[in-house]
């Protein structure tokens, strides 16, 4: 009983801390939504921490295996708050950096994450907002929502965000649409591969949920966290590095408990239920 009390005063103070991002689970989907309609869920220093606690408290979440990012209001992301980079602009280089690196550490830590990550884009996603839905392991639109990085036109450079677009689409792309600032359709994002699904509107969530219980149930939690960690690190390696580092995986993964579940099962024409 105490244990449950504490529990529900644990949660009761981190919802009322978390004024921008809310995270809920149902049925293993950990859902982090951004709410901030009314600045079309602008990023500042107090968003991208709620962020970061979010997506660390998913991360540790046994209930939850696989990660919703989603948003309120009619836009998913518009990016930087621009009257916060306003005030920032009054501080010095050391300040700045600060700054940029807690975002930097945002970004970083979705990208790494164990626990695969899937976009909800209902609304346009603009800048930073773009990099956020970029980032994600999957993406799912709807057609009416545009997508871009817009720094270009403002002064600014879409500093972090081109380190993961240009490994997400490659350069030719990233160029494209980081040199022009351009908006670009659903139909165009999903075709560079911002994007991997583009559904009506009123089908987004249900099509979201569906894929993430798909990954819950059909794929083992261990394979997909390794999976992702080998893709995030075999890029940064030579061609001889990376295969050596595979092959190492490969053995490893050989004895691990969920391997042997899954081929034990398979062999045995059971059926499996991760």
């Amino acid at each position: 009983m105490e244990n449950e009390i504490m529990a529900d005063l644990t949660n009761t103070i981190e919802k009322q801390t978390m004024e921008f991002v809310h995270y809920e689970v149902k049925e293993r989907v950990g859902y982090i939504t951004l709410a901030r309609a009314e600045k079309r869920n602008a990023l500042n220093f107090e968003v991208v921490l709620e962020l970061k606690r979010a997506f660390a408290r998913a991360e540790d979440d046994e209930t939850c295996k696989v990660i919703v990012l989603r948003a309120e209001g009619k836009v998913f992301c518009a990016g930087a708050d621009l009257e916060y980079i306003q005030h920032l602009q009054e501080n010095d280089y050391h300040d700045n950096l600060l700054d940029s690196t807690h975002l930097m550490e945002l970004f970083r830590m979705i990208y790494t994450l164990k626990k695969v990550v899937i976009a909800q884009i209902h609304g346009h996603a603009i800048a930073g907002g773009c990099g956020l839905a970029a980032i994600c392991d999957f993406g799912f639109t709807v057609p009416e929502a545009k997508f871009g990085y817009t720094e270009v036109k403002i002064g600014f450079i879409p500093a972090i965000v081109k380190v993961f677009l240009l490994r997400k689409i490659g350069e030719s792309r990233a160029k494209q649409l980081l040199l022009t600032g351009d908006l670009i359709s659903a139909g165009d994002a999903e075709r560079y591969g911002l994007v991997h699904y583009v559904v009506p509107a009123a089908e987004l969530e249900e099509h979201v949920f569906a894929f993430a219980q798909k990954l819950c149930n059909e794929n083992s939690r261990q394979s997909m966290e390794v999976t992702k960690e080998m893709i995030a690190r075999v890029q940064s390696m030579g061609l001889e590095e990376g295969l050596q580092y595979a092959s190492e995986m490969n053995a490893v993964a050989r004895s691990s408990a969920d391997c042997q579940r899954g081929i034990a099962a398979f062999l045995k024409k059971e059926p499996i239920n991760w």
